[in-house]
Parts: C-alpha cells; structure tokens; sequence
C-alpha cells in the first residue's frame, strides 16, 4: 500500500479518462483548487449518496475557487451511465488499474464483514492552487461528508 499524503507534499500529478471521454491532467488545473475523491464504485448506495452531496454543492464549491473531481476504479462506460443517471456536474474519472487511488494512498487493506482484502479507500485530498496537498482525509464516511470538508476547508 503507497503511502498516504500529507499536508505540504506535492500531490502526484495524474492523466485519466472522463465519463464523456476527455482526457483530465491535475497539473492542467493549476491555478485552481481541486478537491479529488476517491470512491469505491459508481451506482452504488453510498457513493451516490456521495456523488449528489458534491453535485448539490458544486455552486458554492466552484464559487470558492475549487473544482472537483471524482475517481473510481470504475470502466468509462460505468461512470457515463452514473453522470446521466443522477445528473452529476464535476468530471468523475476512470482509474482501472487503481494507478492513481495507489499513489495518493487510496488503495489498500479494507475489512468488511470480517473478510480481509485490498480495495479503494473512501478518501478525499485537496490539492492547492501550486499543487501540494492542502488536506488529506481518508476513510472517509459517504454521508455528510461534504458539510464536514466544507467546515474544514472553512466554507462554512
């Protein structure tokens, strides 16, 4: 498992497919502040619930300066139906081979039911405008989530 980021590092720079087919670069969005979530899998309860808490706060987040993105292990195709489905705003991207969810920390060790195995970690970074890690949270919980990073980031 990669090690999680910390405030001050430099946020691993990252190219991914978006749900509509473009490509997105983190270091193309310098200059702005990006908030990147890592979530396990589209469609699923909790990461809707997540998904639409973001998109119901895309106004005020964009008005703040910050831009979002969201990254799942999830094919292309899987995101498209996702975006359409609960009318999502922000770009959510493909990370297949979970390249992006490793080296941010967001991949890992996770228990469920007892059972034992590597998965992606609900997590949350905020990147700053040069870059570097601005805040880091991980294992995060899917409700709520979105008020709390917004009373964090001092929105609220």
């Amino acid at each position: 498992m990669a090690e999680r980021l910390t405030p001050g590092t430099t946020a691993p720079d990252f190219e991914l497919t978006s749900a509509g087919g473009e490509q997105v670069l983190l270091s193309g969005l310098r200059g702005r502040k990006v908030i990147v979530y890592f979530y396990p899998a589209a469609s699923t309860p909790g990461c809707t619930t997540q998904a639409c808490d973001f998109r119901d706060n895309i106004a005020s987040l964009a008005g703040a300066g910050y831009q979002v993105l969201g990254i799942s292990p999830d094919k292309v195709a899987k995101l498209e139906t996702f975006v359409a489905n609960e009318s999502l705003t922000f770009p959510l991207l493909s990370d297949e081979d979970h390249a992006v969810a490793e080296a941010y920390g967001a991949w890992g060790e996770k228990k469920n039911y007892g059972r034992v195995y590597e998965g992606l970690i609900r997590s949350t970074i905020v990147v700053d405008e040069d870059g570097k890690v601005e805040l880091a949270q991980y294992n995060v919980r899917a409700t709520g989530h979105v008020a709390k990073l917004r009373r964090d980031l001092g929105l609220d």
